[in-house]
């Protein structure tokens, strides 16, 4: 049996990410030996979110916080969320959010997003309309619109 400890993990920032999404992350699911559900240790300094609003078709995401008090954007309202508070954005529309710490927010926030690891993934991107198509390694994000005909090309 592999252990992780939530509270004493380091996070890091990957650096290519534009302000206002500059989150330490820490993936730490395939060390403890997961094959089927993912964990991320998220770190938030003021100002900054996990990622754009989005929801996920086929996955389940749940995010539990151990610090800081992190708003989260839901398509029914913005909350600001407690240490110990454990949501579920299920999959789907019903299921869209963003994790931001407010940029107001005097302390960091430090919380833990699970998730179910079917592939492919695919996520939409309400505010910016994009798709996202996630498998393995292999990324491909457009614009919705972008599309072509199901017969483009084919004889």
């Amino acid at each position: 049996m592999e252990r992780f400890n939530l509270h004493s993990a380091t996070t890091e920032v990957d650096g290519d990410e534009p302000d206002g999404y500059r989150s330490g992350a820490n993936r730490f699911g395939k060390q403890i030996g997961a094959q089927t559900i993912g964990g991320t240790i998220y770190d938030l300094e003021p100002g900054q979110s996990v990622c754009p609003y989005h929801y996920e078709y086929g996955d389940e995401e749940w995010l539990i916080v151990l610090a800081g008090r992190p708003l989260v954007r839901t398509p029914e309202e913005e909350i600001q969320l407690e240490p110990g508070d454990t949501v579920c954005f299920p999959p789907g529309p019903e299921g869209a959010h963003k994790v931001t710490n407010a940029a107001d927010a005097t302390e960091s926030s430090r919380v833990l997003m699970m998730s179910t690891l079917n592939e492919p993934s695919v996520a939409v991107y309400p505010d910016s309309d994009k798709l996202g198509v996630f498998v393995g390694e292999y990324r491909l994000l457009v614009k919705r619109d972008s599309g072509v005909d199901y017969f483009e090309g084919e004889r």
